[in-house]
């Protein structure tokens, strides 16, 4: 967004740009044209058009999120990892939203350490809620190997329960756009692409 000022006769006038157009000192819309090209955000350009839905299927999963095993700064970290796809479009009957989490072996170590940057930043608080110490490097190494301390969930076992959670969320997701009537307008699409 910028900024202009331009003198006049009648005084000093301001006009903002912004992504969308501009606006002038009266409050009225001019008609310049945007620079933003209307471009999809992803490779699956049918999750750019339902961002609202996904906004209020977020809303509604966070029951589910609580009562996991992961952060909502975990959940945030599996997401960006994670990729909607529908499978069987051609079939109405057959067709469905999956998760595919090819991509959560990149993210699953990092888990840990949003978990331990949030304690960090509890004053000290482990995120079982006890105290941690600051051992420094000798804990770092000792952790590296395994020995001492609780390491937590396994990345296997955090990689299942992530998988878990985000087939749960497809699935929510989906009976979302069949109860706002969207499903099969999105589904048609994505078959049709094809």
């Amino acid at each position: 967004m910028t900024l202009t000022r331009g003198d006049s006769s009648h005084g000093d006038r301001f006009a903002v740009r912004t992504a969308v157009g501009s606006w002038n000192a009266a409050g009225g819309k001019t008609l310049i044209q945007s620079p933003i090209q209307p471009e999809a955000m992803s490779d699956n350009p049918w999750t750019d058009r339902i961002v609202g839905e996904r906004m209020a299927v977020d809303q509604e999963f966070s029951a589910q999120i609580e009562a996991s095993q992961f952060s909502n700064q975990q959940w945030s970290l599996i997401m960006t990892a994670t990729e909607f796809e529908i499978e069987r479009p051609d079939d109405p009957d057959q067709a469905r939203i999956v998760a595919n989490t090819d991509k959560l072996d990149g993210v699953i170590p990092e888990l840990d350490n949003v978990q331990t940057g949030m304690g960090a930043m509890a004053g000290g608080q482990a995120a079982d809620g006890s105290s941690s110490s600051s051992g420094g490097v000798l804990d770092s190494i000792m952790g590296a190997l395994g020995v001492g301390g609780n390491s937590g969930p396994s990345e296997a076992d955090q990689r299942k329960a992530a998988e878990r959670l985000t087939q749960e969320y497809a699935a929510q997701l989906q009976s979302h756009l069949e109860s706002k009537g969207k499903w099969e307008t999105i589904r048609q699409q994505v078959a049709d692409a094809q």
